[in-house]
């Protein structure tokens, strides 16, 4: 099978900012015509290597590559990227077609392809109607989808966007995860973007890159990246996750006996398929709280596992309930049930349950 074309490739990226290693040898491809993200907390680097491919900024050490073509030396106005900023930066004098068309006359485009790149441009963002509009009279949706039109109309190989939706509210910024989506597909155009919202990310990608202190620390998709994290870092930065941590003091056949941090006594834990773990080791069981279900009853079905515990809390959040779960002294596990099925089970604060899983959906981490 042949390998699909790249947009984008970074070898061993390095930027210092001062004593601060802002990115730490970061090596990522991107494949033509995909969207892709940076995701990580306020100082992971992501900023930082998002505007050396825009050529705001030097790497200290390594290679980029856009499209085949090293940029080493080329300035920003002749890399094949155009940058979406966080304000939009939208003309506030200028209606919506001339901030469009603002880049191609610059770059010297003949008028009559001008006047056809701004329609297609708003045709894609669905604005057509709103030409004549100024910025003001515009919803921030719309005032982003303008600044979209008007990096789109350049034809860039790459676009870039540092924290695009971070001026929405909630609603709307839900709204244009998928309309995001939706423009980078009509646009077949690779699409690299900043974000420190896991929602945000795990919605509108195809790949997501976690990034910590300026490393990458898991590359995949958005469904493998929350469903088997590699680092109790990526557990918790990507959704909620309950942990059971301890130190394994045998192995019976597929199940290990650990000694938990924060369990009293021994905990016979069930080991998923291709799970490797050895006497002695600090293992750490992941499970995220839809994963989990509740129950009043002692026996378990075949392939599950579970603690026994009480409920301490029950948290309405409209489609779900959270159970915080006590399970020995000071382990407290988050249990989300979705409204349907906990109207049923009628569970209170104080009730004794059994929190229990499938043994395939629990993630192992040894350190």
């Amino acid at each position: 099978m042949a390998e699909q074309p790249t947009s984008i490739d970074i070898t061993s990226l390095v930027k210092r900012h001062g004593a601060t290693l802002a990115v730490d040898h970061v090596s990522l491809t991107v494949q033509r015509g995909e969207f892709f993200s940076l995701l990580g907390p306020s100082g992971a680097g992501k900023s930082s290597v998002l505007r050396m491919i825009a050529g705001f900024e030097a790497p200290d050490e390594g290679t980029i590559r856009i499209e085949g073509r090293s940029m080493e030396g080329v300035p920003p106005n002749r890399r094949p990227v155009n940058l979406v900023f966080q304000s939009y930066a939208l003309f506030p004098h200028l209606t919506v077609a001339e901030n469009v068309s603002f880049g191609p006359r610059m770059q010297g485009v003949p008028q009559g392809e001008i006047a056809s790149r701004v329609r297609a441009s708003l045709d894609m963002v669905k604005l057509s109607s709103k030409e004549e509009r100024l910025p003001s009279q515009l919803s921030g949706g719309e005032q982003q989808r303008v600044a979209l039109a008007r990096a789109l109309v350049n034809r860039p190989a790459v676009l870039l966007l540092d924290e695009p939706l971070s001026a929405l509210d909630q609603q709307l910024r839900q709204e244009m995860q998928v309309e995001l989506k939706s423009i980078q597909e009509r646009a077949g155009c690779t699409f690299v973007c900043v974000t420190h919202h896991q929602e945000e990310a795990l919605t509108m990608s195809d790949r997501v890159a976690v990034m910590q202190q300026g490393r990458v620390l898991q590359i995949g998709c958005p469904q493998d990246v929350y469903e088997s994290p590699n680092s109790i870092f990526v557990a918790r930065f990507i959704g909620v996750s309950n942990e059971l941590r301890g130190i394994v003091r045998r192995i019976e056949g597929k199940r290990a006996v650990l000694q938990a941090q924060d369990f009293p006594g021994e905990v016979q834990i069930l080991l998923p398929d291709g799970t490797t773990l050895h006497e002695g080791n600090v293992a750490t069981i992941l499970l995220r709280p839809e994963r989990l279900r509740l129950s009043t009853s002692a026996q378990s079905l075949s392939g599950e596992q579970s603690l026994a515990g009480s409920v301490e809390k029950v948290l309405y959040s409209g489609s779900d309930r959270r159970y915080l779960v006590r399970c020995g002294e000071r382990l407290v596990w988050n249990v989300r049930v979705p409204n349907d099925e906990s109207g049923r089970n009628g569970l209170q604060r104080g009730d004794a349950v059994h929190v229990r899983w499938q043994i395939s959906d629990a993630v192992v981490l040894s350190e």
